[in-house]
């Protein structure tokens, strides 16, 4: 019997076969996932609390990593060091900007919409719709799907 991760990740790349669309995806998954914790970065929060590390993307963060923990602890290991470099990234970008939230929302949503447009171009490309359109879960998926990639080339189980 398959694995849970392993029937996700089959099901998510059926609708990522075409070399640019993958090759778009490389790049617009780690920015849409870097702005999206920028994003929730800006929202006003508790600045004082574990010294301004604390963020609701910080928050989102935790709880994607107990889903990617569910469905492969290797992963899960991944993504924990990927998370880091998300939160000490938007963390930085954040002191830069002197704390100012309109600046960060700013600049996350502008990452944000245009690495979205890159992923339905890509798609369009393709010729298949986004796999999050059948079911929210493959926005998860993504990131996962291109670690995995990571993963096989070094030779890491996932």
């Amino acid at each position: 019997m398959a694995r849970k991760i392993d029937l996700l990740l089959q099901e998510y790349g059926e609708s990522h076969q075409n070399n640019l669309n993958k090759a778009i995806h490389w790049v617009c998954i780690p920015l849409i996932m870097y702005s999206l914790v920028g994003l929730l970065w800006s929202i006003p929060f508790p600045r004082d609390f574990l010294n301004g590390w604390l963020s609701v993307g910080s928050i989102l963060i935790f709880v994607s990593l107990v889903y990617y923990l569910r469905l492969s602890i290797p992963l899960f290991i991944g993504f924990l060091i990927i998370s880091l470099g998300l939160v000490i990234g938007n963390y930085y970008l954040f002191q830069l900007l002197n704390h100012d939230h309109i600046q960060m929302f700013g600049i996350s949503f502008i990452i944000f919409f245009v690495a979205w447009l890159g992923q339905f171009y890509g798609h369009k490309i393709e010729g298949k719709k986004p796999s999050f359109l059948k079911d929210l879960q493959f926005l998860m998926i993504g990131p996962a799907w291109l670690l995995h990639f990571i993963y096989l080339k070094v030779g890491i189980p996932y």
